[in-house]
């Protein structure tokens, strides 16, 4: 198997390096479930290549390779997946670009910047909406969240899965934040805030006081570095193979925002494909987007923790403090509910309530 040796590396937890120094080891991680399925025919060769913006050892490369390795398998290594990891192709907007133009074949982005395609996917944006990762599972596999990946259709992407980005936490080099107050500054400025490239995450800091700043992922490391940027949300696994701890002295577990990743192909790319292969293809992103989740719910105190053994300061949000910061951004719904289908919103709080009462 043509990728195994690299998973492999990663789940016996070897140390990785990044900027020459050994950082940390991955938690005991599920492997990955076996192949199973029938051989597909042979539709001549193909070969994919993927970009992605995190690490090597996040789960979103770890879960892409386990694709790769469904389709080598089961097509006999007639469809090559070659996945290039830490925004080497671009970022997100401008990898889903090169979807459109069909000059890269694959991607892997967060929701967040595919709202400019699909309006509905602000849904996943709105603060507080889903408190647990089951709540989030199953939005994410509901009608509704399908409906929102058929409506992709068109624009020249194809989108095949969601899986799980994670939850956000906020992080920064300035000072605690356990508050809204922390994060407005009221005797001194407000952070400085980095987000994606969506108008309902400027909308949230924007609402907390902060002074909300999009910036690629690829550009943020040395943004913090030198002071551009207060600080930055984004999941403790995230964080922590980003290096972020580096340059973030405080971390405060929000989870203001659960976002998801969506697997994308380009439409030109799907079309040259016999049906066989895009069943094929279509089939394997389902897999590889269960085995993402997994890993990711198994990153995600790990990290945390292991953020801590790095120097990180970390505040946990007692429920009252969370509430706080609930009540500030509630003028975020007041704006975008109606923007986004107050019918989609309310069918994503009937999920997160039956899920909180099972």
């Amino acid at each position: 198997m043509h990728h195994l040796w690299k998973r492999t590396l990663l789940m016996t937890g070897a140390t990785l390096l990044s900027s020459g120094i050994a950082y940390a080891q991955t938690p005991d991680l599920s492997d990955p479930p076996e192949i199973e399925g029938d051989t597909v025919g042979d539709h001549g060769s193909v070969t994919l290549r993927m970009g992605l913006g995190l690490a090597e050892s996040s789960p979103q490369y770890i879960s892409s390779q386990y694709f790769a390795d469904i389709l080598d398998q089961r097509s006999e290594g007639r469809i090559t997946v070659n996945v290039f990891p830490n925004s080497q192709l671009g970022d997100d907007v401008q990898m889903m670009e090169m979807l459109q133009t069909g000059t890269l074949d694959m991607t892997y982005p967060s929701s967040s910047p595919a709202t400019s395609y699909v309006e509905e996917l602000a849904v996943f944006d709105l603060p507080f909406l889903l408190p647990t990762r089951e709540a989030a599972v199953e939005a994410m596999r509901s009608d509704a969240a399908q409906e929102m990946l058929d409506a992709f259709d068109g624009s020249g992407i194809k989108a095949l899965a969601f899986s799980e980005n994670g939850f956000r936490q906020l992080s920064n080099s300035a000072r605690e934040v356990s508050s809204p107050e922390d994060v407005a500054g009221l005797d001194v400025r407000g952070l400085t805030i980095r987000t994606m490239e969506n108008p309902v995450h400027l909308a949230i800091w924007e609402a907390l006081g902060a002074n909300p700043t999009p910036m690629a992922f690829g550009e943020l490391f040395s943004a913090m570095e030198q002071g551009v940027v207060d600080g930055q949300e984004n999941p403790w696994s995230t964080i922590l193979t980003s290096n972020f701890y580096e340059v973030q002295e405080y971390g405060s577990e929000t989870r203001h925002v659960y976002t998801p990743f969506i697997k994308m192909i380009s439409e030109r790319t799907w079309d040259t494909l016999d049906p066989e292969y895009q069943e094929l293809i279509q089939e394997a992103a389902l897999q590889a987007a269960d085995y993402e989740i997994q890993l990711s719910s198994e990153y995600d105190d790990w990290s945390r923790n292991q953020l801590e053994e790095r120097g990180m300061k970390i505040t946990r949000l007692s429920d009252e403090q969370i509430a706080a910061f609930q009540e500030a951004v509630q003028p975020v719904y007041d704006e975008w509910a109606p923007r986004i289908g107050e019918d989609l919103v309310a069918e994503f709080q009937q999920i997160a309530e039956s899920s909180m009462t099972e």
